[in-house]
Order: structure tokens, then sequence, then C-alpha cells
């Protein structure tokens, strides 16, 4: 039953090497009609400019597809839907936010604007940024030019184009965690595109430039040399994108050895970042060519986890990205849009192919073999924490980043009064920082207020799950996967104690196959393949380093606890220090779909 998983070991080009091409632009291919549309755009501006202009309340799909460049998606809600009448329209406006950095009074511009214009909830994503729900398309405008008066931005956090880049969110000012944090935040700068920032301010803030992001001295000096042979696109107005931009969404990941909150393998472009004893950056190992995106009942969609590229020392790191980026620009695949990320890329072609392009046409330094690191644990950063001599941090956990009601009243206080600065995970928690030695036992007292008597210790399997929003906002949702997801944790941690286990599972629930909370790297997931009916993927490790594989195509969730529990007993009895994963691995397939067919055949 195993269906689409690449598996851990297997040699994912072997018989792959010899393919052609997929169609992109450095083979010739004409354009298609979406690929025309965005060059035609005039850089992400139009018919979307037109249409915020218009008294409809929503907009046109033509103009949807550039208002992900913006950070939107128009939504309807499903709930509210009757027959005769229109769709509830309404938008999800995503941030940008580098590492999940969240300035207290961005926290509170957001948290009004959820309250006054969305329907009161504030949500975590699982790339570390704010979303927020129900914003009318005649609000939209006021929305976004006030998140970006308050210094936060809504640009590139959609659309094929590269996204919010991610980093450790703990804000340790010792070791490789400031020199990650600000390689993060960099490259996301690198990347910002040129031309659509332009549309992007004329659109939200009538052109107010004042608002421009601003890179550094030595990230401009690597944007200019987006002109060079190799990374030129060919539109002096946008050097590195082109007017039609990327072939699908684009991700980046930054750690430090050994830190794997990031689930660095799920990404495009995955970098570990070594210093010296002073925290100064040397250089990263590069991983390349993850993703976590797939459909049901398509062999030639998987998900993939990024291997290893080599090591780079740090001098040439923003070359080595932006060519990356520029190599998958024009081979990524511009015909098939389900085939356009860079996973297939590496896939159909492979790493020697990738390595050997990347040097002869756009990269011209020198990619080392990849440095030795420890192994790899993820880490959360539950509760206090010493983040310097004199100030501390404490991680507050959030079961799928959601905020709302009195818990979101009351933390806007502890972090409007305080002026607190927030990191957001990328397991959706929070983390209150800059907390100093005289505020500790103030702040320690607000939070059991909010309820939380002890931020580092949550019930063991909330601590690490995940859950998309799926319904009834997202278009793409085929069943419940966030308002389900406490139901599942308590009737699994229902039976684990029946079962006499005590020992965590790391698991992550979707309501379709796109991956958004990464359940292929999960100990066990369940995937939406049925109204009230899920893949059950199984075999991924706590750490996140392997990818799981799918074991049932449509199990009804009514039978969850008879469906796992023989394999559950397996486990208790035949494990020993194993995680759960990690046995499954041990045991095999054909064990695991033995014990899962018995669990299915118990009435």
């Amino acid at each position: 039953m195993n269906l689409l998983a690449v598996t851990e070991g297997e040699n994912e080009t072997k018989a792959m090497t010899g393919r052609e091409l997929s169609p992109c632009i450095a083979n010739g291919a004409e354009k298609t009609k979406f690929e025309q549309f965005k060059t035609d755009s005039k850089h992400l501006r139009e018919p979307l400019a037109t249409e915020l202009e218009n008294p409809s309340d929503h907009f046109t799909n033509d103009a949807v597809q550039l208002l992900k460049f913006h950070g939107s998606y128009q939504q309807d809600d499903r709930e509210n839907r009757k027959k005769g009448q229109e769709k509830d329209w309404q938008m999800m406006l995503r941030l940008r936010s580098p590492g999940g950095y969240i300035p207290a009074p961005l926290f509170v511009a957001l948290d009004d604007l959820s309250d006054h214009f969305g329907n009161g909830t504030l949500r975590a994503t699982t790339r570390q940024a704010f979303q927020m729900h129900g914003i009318r398309k005649e609000k939209l405008r006021e929305v976004i030019g006030t998140i970006i008066k308050a210094m936060g931005s809504t640009l590139a956090a959609c659309g094929d184009i590269n996204r919010n880049v991610m980093a450790p969110a703990a804000p340790f000012q010792e070791g490789g965690y400031p020199a990650a944090r600000k390689l993060a935040n960099d490259i996301a700068d690198l990347l910002t595109p040129s031309a659509a920032q332009d549309s992007y301010l004329e659109l939200w803030v009538d052109g107010d430039l004042k608002y421009k992001i601003n890179p550094n001295q030595k990230v401009n000096k690597a944007r200019e040399k987006q002109i060079n042979k190799g990374l030129f696109s060919g539109d002096i107005n946008e050097p590195l994108y082109g007017s039609s931009y990327l072939p699908r969404k684009f991700k980046c990941a930054v750690t430090v050895p050994g830190d794997n909150s990031v689930d660095l393998l799920t990404h495009d472009i995955g970098l570990v970042a070594f210093t010296n004893i002073k925290g100064k950056l040397e250089g990263c190992n590069v991983y390349i060519g993850g993703g976590m995106g797939r459909n049901h009942n398509n062999d030639e969609t998987f998900a993939r986890k990024a291997e290893p590229l080599g090591y780079i020392k740090s001098d040439s790191i923003f070359d080595l990205v932006q060519s990356i980026l520029a190599l998958q620009r024009d081979y990524g695949d511009r015909k098939t849009r389900r085939h356009a990320r860079m996973k297939y890329l590496l896939h159909d072609k492979g790493i020697d192919w990738f390595k050997k392009e990347l040097q002869t046409k756009y990269y011209q330094g020198t990619i080392e073999n990849i440095k030795k690191e420890p192994r790899m644990v993820f880490e959360d950063y539950l509760g206090w924490h010493k983040q310097s001599p004199n100030m501390w941090f404490v991680g507050i956990p959030l079961l799928c980043g959601r905020l709302h009601g009195e818990f979101k009243k009351k933390l806007r206080d502890i972090i409007q009064k305080y002026q607190i600065e927030i990191r957001l995970t990328p397991n959706q928690d929070i983390l209150l920082c800059n907390i100093g030695k005289h505020q500790k036992s103030t702040i320690k007292e607000a939070i059991r207020e909010l309820g939380i008597t002890r931020p580092e210790s949550p019930k063991p399997l909330l601590r690490h799950a995940m859950a998309c929003p799926a319904l009834p906002l997202c278009g793409l949702a085929i069943t419940e996967a966030e308002r389900a997801l406490p139901t599942i944790l308590n009737r699994i941690e229902t039976q684990l104690k029946q079962l006499e286990i005590s020992k965590p599972i790391l698991i992550r629930v979707t309501g379709c196959p796109n991956g958004c909370a990464r359940p292929y790297m999960a100990e066990l997931s369940l995937v939406g393949s049925g109204v009230n009916q899920y893949q059950l993927w199984l075999g991924g490790t706590a750490n996140l380093q392997r990818l799981a594989k799918p074991f049932i195509q449509r199990m009804p969730i009514d039978q969850l606890e008879k469906t796992l529990e023989p394999l559950l007993i397996s486990w208790k009895d035949g494990g020993k220090n194993l995680d759960f994963g990690d046995y499954i691995k041990k045991i095999g397939d054909q064990k695991v779909e033995e014990l899962l067919s018995i669990g299915l055949a118990n009435p």
C-alpha cells in the first residue's frame, strides 16, 4: 500500500537521470497562458489595481492570482453557503516576518485589525508568520496599509516567489543563533522582488517609498549582481525573477548545527550556519530540493526531503542562493504547475546534473564537501530560557497557533504593557522575548492568568502536534484538520493510557494532501482524502529527518483506534527504547500492513 513516498536511502534519480528537461524557459518553451498572464500583469498590478476600485465584494480569478503575491488568498466560508446566494467572500492575509520576528507595535496593530476587520482571530503559521481571516474586499487596502505603516509587510507571503524565510525563533545572543537569524533576514531581503515591491507599495500605501525594504550594504552589493550573466532574467525592472516570476513558490530556511526547529529538509534551500567561537558566520551546509505538496492519485507528485549540495563559505552564500533560484527560474516546469517545484527538477535530473548546471551557467564559486553536523533535535523552546545574562524569554504553547477570545486579549495586554518582542516558532508556538530580570516574576504571574502554569510542560501529544486550518475557509480542504485535532489528540492520548504507553508520538493532521502542516515528516499523520476520511502516514521521525510512508488511503476517522491498536501494542511489546517512527522503520512495511489489517478487520 506504499503509495507515493520517496523513501530514505533510495537513489531518487536513478531511473530518471536520462529524461528530457521539463518545459521551461531555458530550453525555449513557449509560455503557457498563465505564465503569459503574469508577464502581462505589469509586475503584478493588473487587473488587481483596477478591481480594488470596483464595488464588487470579490475579485475575479485573474486578480486573485496576483493577490497571492501581495500576501492574500480569497476564500469563502463554506458553512455560510446558501443555495441561490452569493458565496461569503473574504480574504485571508499572511505576513512576511523572517525568523518569526514580530515587534510589539506590530502585534498590537494586527490584534486591532483582526478584531475590527477580521474574524477576531490571529493564527501563527507553520512558516513563522501571522495570518488573519475574514477580511472583506472593501477593507483590504486599509488593512494591508495599516500593517505596512506599523512596519510589517505581506509582500511575497504567497505566490510564485520566495516565501517567508525561516530560522530558529529562540533569541539567544550567543553561539550561532544571532548569525542564523541575521542570515535569514538578509536572504529575505536578498530575494525581495524589485518591481513587485514598487507595485505593492503603489497598491496599498499610494507608492510611499519610505516603507520600502532597505537591505544592508552587503545584501545590496549582492543584489547588484542580479544583472550579471546567469542571474539576469532579461527584465531590467525585475532582474532576478523576470516578468513571469518563478514557476511555483520557493522556500528557504536557516538553522544552526543540531537544531531542527525549522524542519530543514522540507525546503527548496536549507542552510546550516557554522560560526566561529565569537559567533561570526564562517559558512553553511546547503541542502536543496525539499517540498511537501502532492496530489492524491497522482504518482507524479510526491513529498520529497532535501538532499545535500555541499558546504559554501560565508562570502559566497548570497551568490549561491541567488544562483539556485535563477536555475529554478529557468529550468522549473512552466507547463504543468503540479510539477513546477524545484524538488521535481532535482528528482528528474539528479543532483549531479543540477550541480554541474549551477556551476557552469550561474555560480562561479567553489562548493566544498558537506561538513559533519551533530544529530538534529526538534527544538521547541517552550518554557523559560536565558536569552542573555540579563534577559529571559518564555515559550508559550499554542494549539495550531490560533489566538482568539480572552486568551488573545490578555496576551495583547502583556505584550503592549511590557513592549515585549515576539518570535513565532515553526511549530506555531509564540516566544515572548527580551524580558528583564526584574520583569520575570510579574510576567510569569501574568502568564498564569492566561491559564498557563507550566509553559514548559504541555501535554506530550499536544507539544509537537500541528494541523492546517482546512474547513471551513480553505478552498482546497477535503475534510477537517485544525478543528478536529483536539479531539483526535484526546482519543489517541486515551488509547495510549489504556495501553499503558508513556512515550509520545509526533502527530500532524491536514485537510488535503498539499502538506501545509508538513505531515509527511511526522511519525503519524492523517491526510484528508474524503469527508471524515484520511490517508494514514507512518514512519517519520521525532526529529523530522525521514519521510513517512502512506499505508492506508481512506481510513474513516471513527476507525482510528481500532486501526492503530495492534500496531501500538506491537510497539509497546517490541519497541524497547525506540520512538514510534523508528519502530515503524524497524519492523518494515509488510509487518506494519499486517498489523493495520488486523486492526481494520476487528469488529
